[in-house]
């Protein structure tokens, strides 16, 4: 009897007691699928909060965006002819000297590109003062924003 007991137990693998369930290869896709919507709902709610600067109707273009590697320096100009250095509203007298300060700040780097923004209702003279005064200020990198064109390729 005893050797018919050992065979049954070697033949068969375990016994009663150390039976476990087989493993289950089904992955639970619940929780990730969960976690995802958050995410998504996150970004879809602090994208708009990111816009660079004062809101404005950019006029459209067919031009290819510009590479950058840091934060620009951006100027934008309202509709109603306020003037904007990054989120900070300025007057134009005081534009030439805060960009002086910021390329000494810079270690005397004007040639990194300066970002004009103006709304496409904006007087052209205002514009034109606007940049000569950035000129002035020793940059000569100017580069104008636009939306990309829409319906044209």
């Amino acid at each position: 009897m005893a050797a018919s007991n050992v065979s049954v137990a070697s033949a068969g693998g375990r016994s009663r007691r150390g039976r476990r369930r087989p493993v289950m290869s089904d992955i639970n896709v619940t929780p990730f699928v969960d976690v995802m919507l958050v995410l998504l709902i996150v970004f879809m709610v602090s994208a708009p909060l990111l816009t660079v600067g004062v809101p404005i109707d950019l006029p459209q273009s067919q031009a290819k965006a510009l590479p950058q590697d840091n934060e620009p320096l951006t100027i934008s100009v309202t509709v109603d002819g306020k003037i904007y250095l990054q989120k900070d509203e300025i007057k134009l007298d005081d534009l030439v000297p805060k960009l002086k300060a910021i390329i000494n700040a810079r270690h005397g780097n004007a040639d990194e590109p300066i970002y004009v923004r103006g709304d496409k209702k904006v007087d052209y003279g205002t514009m034109m003062r606007v940049m000569g005064r950035i000129s002035g200020a020793g940059y000569h990198k100017v580069a104008l924003i636009t939306e990309v064109e829409q319906g044209t390729q």
